[in-house]
Parts: C-alpha cells; structure tokens; sequence
C-alpha cells in the first residue's frame, strides 16, 4: 500500500478479494469517467438495510469509494457530511462504500469520523471492480438518469470549490 497526503492510496491485487489498483493512480486526476451511458449498478449491504443505484434514481449522487487506511479519506469525510446537509434537499445524495475486508476498520473510522450519510460495504471488492477504480477514495458523480458525469481519483482540499460546483451544476441542470 502506498500512501501519502498529497497521493491517493493505493494497494495492489494480492488476493482476488483484494481491490485492483494501478500504480498510475498516484497521479490524482480530476476526469471525465472513461465510463459511458449508465453507471454500474451497485446492491450493498448498508447498516440499516441495503442501497441500490436504481433506488436513487432521480437523485445527484456522489459516489466514493472508501477504505480505513487511506489518509485523504480522512479529510474527504467532513467535506462529504457538509455537501449531504447542504444539498439533501436539492436531491442530493452522498453514498460511501467501504472496501475493508476487516469490519472492524471501518467501524474504528466511523467512531473517529462519522459519516452523516449512506454507509455501504462491498469487503470483496466487486463494485470496484464494474467502476474501475483506481485509488483512494475514488468518487463517482452520477446525474439523476443514472450516468456518470465526472470521476476524481484522490480528495484535495484546493479542489473542493470545484467538486462543489460540479454537483450545483448537476442540481441545477437537471431540474430545469
């Protein structure tokens, strides 16, 4: 695993279960999803039950794949509780899931920094997997059709401005 503040984390496939990750995903992209037409479909378990994409259809959702040893999901949390109160009501909808094959970890997160939205959990690394992701975290925004508008590799406190305009854009465009 590699990590560092600036970087995403990173791991390599060891098990099957483990998650595929490349080392180009040291370079912490801002990019449009290679990805086109409808996102991948997810059906994790949460704490209170299960989320699915095609429940959220018609919502913005920012989908972020996250796991207990990466430092920028650290700082990624707070801003994602902050974008879930703001925009909730706009049809808005963060969905994080963890990929720690311990649950232990990702409990031990949450107690530190808890999370004020959809908490899944995906320990063998399927739905990685269909959205190819390629370090940590890794979030996906998602239009209210199901489609993937735009991916970020890694969390940057320089770019939040910008993450936040991408997902008021989103609101914006698909309520007119």
């Amino acid at each position: 695993m590699l990590c560092s503040r600036t970087l995403a984390c990173i791991r390599i496939r060891l098990t099957p279960s483990a998650l595929i990750l490349l080392g180009a995903a040291l370079l912490s992209i801002n990019t449009h999803a290679a990805t086109t037409g409808l996102a991948p479909e997810l059906n994790l378990p949460t704490k209170d039950g299960k989320v699915s994409l095609a429940d959220l259809r018609g919502k913005v959702v920012l989908l972020d794949f996250w796991a207990s040893w990466c430092g920028p999901c650290r700082e990624s949390f707070p801003w994602m509780n902050s974008m879930q109160a703001k925009y909730r009501n706009q049809g808005f909808e963060v969905v994080a899931v963890n990929l720690d094959q311990e649950s232990e970890a990702a409990a031990e997160f949450l107690a530190k920094i808890p999370a004020a939205f959809t908490v899944a959990y995906d320990p063998e690394g399927q739905t990685p997997q269909a959205y190819e992701v390629m370090g940590m975290p890794s979030a996906y925004l998602i239009d209210r059709e199901g489609r993937i508008h735009s991916q970020h590799i890694g969390f940057h406190n320089d770019r939040k401005d910008n993450y936040e305009a991408e997902i008021r854009s989103l609101l914006r465009a698909e309520q007119n």
